[in-house]
């Protein structure tokens, strides 16, 4: 199948799109929408199904590791090569390569015999994710011209991360508790193919940049750089901080970001400019989502295994434990959308973070063992203040990019977002397993990652813009 993009001059941007009302006005949104639910429903939904996974397939620990942990490392990896590839061959032309990546492997993922194939697959899936991500925003950018339009696109966008990974437990142990875990995977083809028809059928072709040099040594940096990071923050949370491989895993990869920063310095085309980075819009903004992500996923990771472990709860009950707080991630994008217009970005992001830092604050100061009706209101503000404040750091970081950075801008912003995951999924694991009392760690998880809301709050005071856009 070949995604050809319009003919002409491919380095010339097509007309901007009519305005579109109705049915029509959806299919770009629902699109890039399902592609990235996809990926971020892949990254929660197998935690309930590798003890399942392990069994049938008699599977080492160090297996059943790489089964959950191999997808995240390379889609955090190769997050800026794809967004690079998509900034020069085309944004749509590399999210629809990336939708058919993904569902291929999701097929090999399903049909593996193996561990190794299944591991294997994996690690395509990962890559195949890397390519959906970045060029997700982007592809909402330029199918939403009208800022209040786009801002409301922004924000059913990020509500699809809430959404799929706290429902993914529920989904997973619905799944694997029915037809088995390989539908855990098979679930993702109907959904690829859908993305796929109606991205190439209402989505418009994206210009290219093909004269632009792909920046392969730069690309080589991130990619160690990240990968290795999200590696050794993974086995922080299970070796501990001081382990010999995760201190050298993070040595090498701030080894990694000093040759990337020193080649992006010297080279004629860089795939990310410095002078971007040193936008304070941009950097401040792709700054709040690294800690917001810290706080959220933290909350999420233990609050699941403080469910399962100490509460007794199945997998099933655990996912219906946290639905409080998806479904506030799904009311909280769409009001934030429609209030942008009017207030800006800034009150939106500020008012979350300190409202998701008031509620694992809450947390934090429930008590030894609190009940879990105590809990929900916490939850609540972490999911409804987490998503109200992703609206306007997406887009003000989006707004930050010449349209030609688009995807370089999103690879970064998710990103950042993807390593404030993992280390808040790290920190979380690490306090739990601390020889410290079990409920202490919680607690402290939950602290941690209110202060980290609250220094949220004061970057997106500084560097988020204070007034709304002009259509």
């Amino acid at each position: 199948m070949a995604f050809a993009e319009s003919a002409g001059d491919e380095s010339v941007p097509p007309p901007e799109p009519a305005p579109e009302s109705g049915r029509r006005a959806l299919a770009p949104l629902l699109a890039v929408c399902a592609g990235y639910f996809m990926v971020i429903l892949d990254v929660t939904i197998i935690n309930v199904a590798v003890p399942v996974v392990g069994r049938e397939l008699s599977a080492s620990l160090t297996g059943i590791q790489w089964i959950t942990d191999g997808y995240t490392m390379v889609l955090a990896g190769f997050l800026m090569t794809g967004g690079a590839l998509g900034d020069r061959l085309g944004n749509r032309r590399v999210f629809c390569w990336g939708v058919l990546v993904f569902t291929v492997a999701s097929a090999a993922c399903a049909s593996a015999p193996s561990t190794p194939l299944l591991v294997a697959a994996r690690l395509v899936e990962g890559l195949g994710a890397a390519l959906i991500v970045p060029g997700s925003l982007a592809l909402l950018q330029q199918a939403y011209p009208t800022p209040a339009v786009r801002s409301r696109a922004f924000g059913l966008w990020g509500s699809m991360a809430g959404i799929a990974a706290s429902a993914g437990p529920l989904l997973g142990g619905l799944l694997v508790s029915t037809v088995g875990w390989r539908w855990v995977f098979l679930i993702n083809l109907p959904v690829g193919m859908a993305c796929l028809v109606l991205t190439l059928r209402h989505v418009t072709p994206s210009p290219r940049h093909g004269a632009r040099a792909l920046d392969w040594p730069a690309q080589c940096a991130v990619v160690a750089a990240v990968a290795l990071l999200t590696g050794a923050l993974n086995e922080a949370g299970r070796r501990g901080w001081s382990d010999p491989a995760v201190l050298a895993g993070l040595g090498l990869a701030a080894l990694a970001t000093a040759a990337f920063a020193v080649r992006e310095r010297l080279a004629r085309s860089p795939a990310l400019p410095l002078s971007l980075l040193r936008s304070r819009a941009m950097s401040g903004a792709a700054l709040v989502g690294l800690l917001f992500n810290f706080g959220f996923y933290g909350m999420v990771f233990t609050a699941s295994l403080d469910f399962q472990h100490q509460r007794g709860f199945s997998a099933l009950k655990t996912g219906v434990a946290l639905f409080p707080a998806v479904a506030m991630t799904t009311f909280a994008s769409v009001l934030s959308g429609r209030l942008t217009r009017r207030t800006g970005d800034r009150p939106l992001v500020v008012f979350g973070m300190l409202l998701a830092a008031l509620g694992l604050a809450g947390w934090a100061a429930a008590g030894v063992d609190p009940t879990y009706w105590l809990l929900v209101a916490p939850m609540m503000a972490a999911g409804f203040g987490t998503s109200f404040a992703l609206t306007g750091s997406t887009a003000t970081v989006m707004s930050a990019a010449p349209p030609a950075y688009s995807g370089a801008a999103s690879a970064l912003f998710n990103t950042t977002r993807q390593i404030g995951s993992a280390t808040g999924v790290a920190l979380g694991g690490s306090l739990l397993a601390s020889g410290t009392d079990y409920s202490t760690g919680l607690r402290t998880s939950m602290a941690i990652g209110a202060l980290a809301y609250l220094i949220a709050a004061g970057f997106a005071w500084r560097c988020v813009p204070a007034k709304p856009e002009e259509a």
